[in-house]
């Protein structure tokens, strides 16, 4: 059997510069190996695409965590998500923040997963971001909501 050679950090990175740029998003190179894609055309900013060989990681952050307090509907509405509508990527938090992480094997990625890998976080934040955001709430939203005005209060 005939032993794979893996080609080397560099030549990866080239390539998903590659496919970013031949499926047309706009991106800024961050660092080597850390790129930064602007899908607005899905209403996502800032796609965090990072790779650390061998993996590929993409990352959206969709809000702030909540810090005050907690917040179990949230929790468990985010891992009913990762059960039943994440294919491969899921949510999750990182530092203070709600965030959607896919991960590939970067040493024989092709095109095709790399567009998948995208348009699996372009789906989930239109199908569930308004529901997440809902879930989301701070002690200053809490302070800033105004009282319901009863239907006698208005006349």
């Amino acid at each position: 059997m005939g032993m794979d050679i893996e080609p080397d950090g560099q030549e990866v990175n080239e390539k998903i510069e590659a496919f970013i740029i031949e499926l047309g998003l706009p991106f800024e190179e961050v660092q080597d190996g850390m790129w930064l894609i602007h899908d607005e055309i899905d209403y996502i900013d800032n796609i965090v695409v990072y790779h650390n060989p061998p993996v590929l990681t993409f990352r959206v952050k969709l809000a702030e965590a909540p810090k005050d307090e907690e917040q179990p509907e949230l929790y468990r509405r985010l891992l009913e998500l990762n059960a039943t509508s994440m294919v491969a990527g899921a949510y999750g938090l990182e530092d203070d923040a709600v965030v959607i992480v896919e991960s590939l094997q970067s040493d024989r990625l092709t095109q095709n997963e790399f567009q998948a890998a995208i348009d699996t976080i372009t789906l989930a934040v239109r199908e569930h971001y308004h529901d997440l955001k809902s879930l989301i709430r701070t002690k200053a939203d809490e302070e800033s909501t105004p009282e319901p005005v009863e239907a006698a209060d208005r006349a």
